[in-house]
C-alpha cells in the first residue's frame, strides 16, 4: 500500500501549521520538505530553521529533499532539525557513497534522486545502502509542473531494480502527480507520492488529502 507525503513547498507558510493539521487530518503519512539553494536548481526554498520549527508541531516523519550544491556540508544541521529521511541528488556532490553514509551514520534514512535525465546507472554502487530511490518526474526547482511521461518507464524499471535485489528500499515519485494519474503511478511500483500543487490548491485540504489516500490505498 502506497503512502502520501504532501510537499510544503506549496503550502502557505502564513498558515503552515494550520495546513499541517489539515494533511494530518486527512491521512498524510509523511511531510516532504524541498530544500533548495538557488545554485543546484534555480530557486531558492527554506533551510533548518522551518524545518526544526515544523518539528516541533507535528508527529508525521520529515521526508526532505536536498536540492543543493555539496549536501555533505549540512547533512548534521539537517539532522539537528529534525529530518527522518535526507535525500540528495548524485550529481551534486563528488563523493555520493561517502554522504549517503554520512547520512546513515545519524540514525537517519539515505536516500538518492534521479532526475528526469539521470540514467538508472548512477544508483549500480550505492543502490544496496539505500533507504529511498526519488523519481522525479519533473525537472527540480518549482512546483506546478506537469508530469513527464517518459518517466513512467523509469519508474517501473527501478521498481524491478528494487524487487531483483530483493531490497528494502522505498520507491518514492514526486512532480507532477494529480489526482487523475496518481493510480497510474502507484500501478507502476511507486511506495511514497509526493503531491503539491495539486493538494494545496483545493481549499478543503484535509478532504484534498483523504482522496488522494483512498486512491493510493486501493
Amino acid at each position: 500500500m502506497a503512502k502520501l507525503s504532501p510537499s510544503l513547498l506549496s503550502a502557505n507558510f502564513a498558515e503552515l501549521k494550520s495546513e499541517i493539521e489539515k494533511l494530518e487530518k486527512g491521512g498524510a503519512d509523511y511531510l516532504h520538505l524541498d530544500v533548495m539553494d538557488g545554485n543546484y536548481v534555480p530557486n531558492i526554498s527554506f533551510g533548518t530553521p522551518i524545518i526544526k520549527s515544523i518539528k516541533k508541531i507535528t508527529t508525521l516523519p520529515l521526508d526532505v529533499h536536498l536540492m543543493i550544491d555539496k549536501p555533505e556540508r549540512y547533512i548534521k544541521d539537517f539532522v539537528d532539525a529534525g529530518a527522518d529521511i535526507i535525500t540528495v541528488h548524485g550529481e551534486a556532490t563528488i563523493h555520493l557513497h561517502r554522504v549517503i553514509q554520512l547520512i546513515k551514520s545519524f540514525g537517519v534514512k539515505a536516500g538518492v534522486s534521479l532526475n528526469p535525465s539521470t540514467n538508472l546507472n548512477s544508483l549500480e554502487y550505492v543502490i544496496d545502502d539505500l533507504d529511498l530511490i526519488l523519481i522525479m518526474s519533473v525537472n527540480p526547482g518549482f512546483g506546478g509542473q506537469s508530469f513527464i511521461p517518459a518517466i513512467k518507464n523509469k519508474i517501473k524499471l527501478t521498481r524491478e531494480l528494487i524487487d531483483e535485489k530483493s531490497l528494502n528500499i522505498i520507491l518514492e515519485v514526486d512532480g507532477g502527480v494529480k489526482l487523475d494519474n496518481v493510480k497510474e503511478i502507484v500501478d507502476l511500483g511507486a511506495d511514497l507520492i509526493v503531491v503539491g500543487s495539486d493538494i494545496f490548491k483545493d481549499s478543503n485540504l484535509e478532504l484534498r488529502t483523504s482522496q488522494f489516500k483512498t486512491i493510493i490505498s486501493n
